[in-house]
């Protein structure tokens, strides 16, 4: 193994074992909990070797966020090829969403809530985040109706599980009715397809 190869892996299990620290940290304690300094300290390693590796706490959680979305987008597409018909991948992308929101808040937070240094809904997003996204419209798709924008759909349909998520963990929405609401909002928006034969 060359010295240029060596080091190439070393500073990859450095990326990795911070990424890995801020997740844990965040899981246990919050965001406001992670700062380059906690980080350093947890790593063990100076903050200036952490500062060789991301710019600071914002690209950190880009890279959770990153990290978090390919871990998502192969819980979706697991649920979904598992389902039968157009109602049930799109019932079951559903609940694996809200279910990996809810068992994984801190990582959600820096997918979806935090101001994070990541493109999203452009080409230049990275590859996982377009994968997430990807597993969300091939549940979409396919109930589309005739002159829908099936891209505009999707959006709208993950517009509404965040909504479910982000209003449940608020306390604004009771947990209770979780399982009911999904249902409805699977009905609703299969309700096209299903006229059409679905």
């Amino acid at each position: 193994m060359s010295i240029q190869t060596r080091r190439e892996r070393e500073r990859a299990e450095r990326e990795r074992l911070i990424v890995t620290a801020a997740r844990e940290l965040a899981e246990a304690e919050g965001w406001d909990a992670v700062t380059t300094r906690r980080l350093a300290a947890e790593i063990e390693y100076s903050q200036p070797v952490l500062y060789s590796h991301f710019k600071g706490k914002t690209a950190i959680m880009a890279a959770v966020a990153v990290q978090g979305c390919a871990e998502m987008a192969v819980e979706l597409r697991t649920a979904r090829t598992a389902a039968k018909g157009r109602h049930g991948a799109l019932a079951a992308v559903g609940e694996a969403y809200t279910a990996f929101a809810r068992r994984r808040p801190a990582l959600y937070d820096a997918m979806f809530t935090l101001r994070v240094d990541l493109p999203f809904a452009t080409p230049e997003a990275p590859a996982a985040l377009q994968e997430a996204f990807g597993e969300l419209l091939a549940a979409v798709e396919p109930i589309a109706a005739e002159g829908d924008d099936p891209g505009l759909l999707t959006e709208t349909y993950w517009a509404a599980l965040h909504g479910l998520v982000t209003l449940m963990r608020s306390g604004r929405l009771p947990e209770r009715a979780h399982q009911r609401r999904l249902e409805l909002l699977t009905r609703h928006f299969t309700a096209g397809a299903q006229r059409a034969g679905a």
